[in-house]
């Protein structure tokens, strides 16, 4: 039997609180490139030749329906995320689990060899 070293693996940190992810997300620049909308490729060109041109009208009705479309992928994003934190905190309580059990079952190996 060949004697190897015990590995000891340090403890993995606690995820961050929601307080601290806040925190974080409030401290960030507000071009940080995360935290802007995926840029729409623009439909409109521009007035075809000989078009009359656009009316300030048909432009802060294109500026709300930009808005209204950032203001939606904001909130399919935010929804996106909120799954996804979920289905994480799913996967970190099973993975703690099977830690707890593992460990438990490493104890009880090492009994029975002694």
């Amino acid at each position: 039997m060949s004697s190897k070293a015990k590995r000891v693996l340090p403890t993995r940190p606690e995820p961050p609180s929601a307080e601290q992810v806040l925190a974080d997300v409030r401290g960030t620049h507000p071009a940080d490139p995360v935290f802007l909308p995926p840029a729409e490729p623009r439909q409109d060109r521009g007035p075809s030749p000989g078009s009359p041109s656009p009316t300030r009208q048909d432009t802060d009705a294109d500026k709300r329906e930009r808005l209204y479309r950032q203001s939606r992928s904001y909130v399919e994003m935010n929804q996106r995320l909120q799954e996804s934190l979920e289905r994480l905190r799913e996967q970190r309580e099973e993975l703690r689990q099977a830690g707890a059990a593992l460990e438990r079952d490493i104890l009880e190996m090492k009994q029975k060899a002694f």
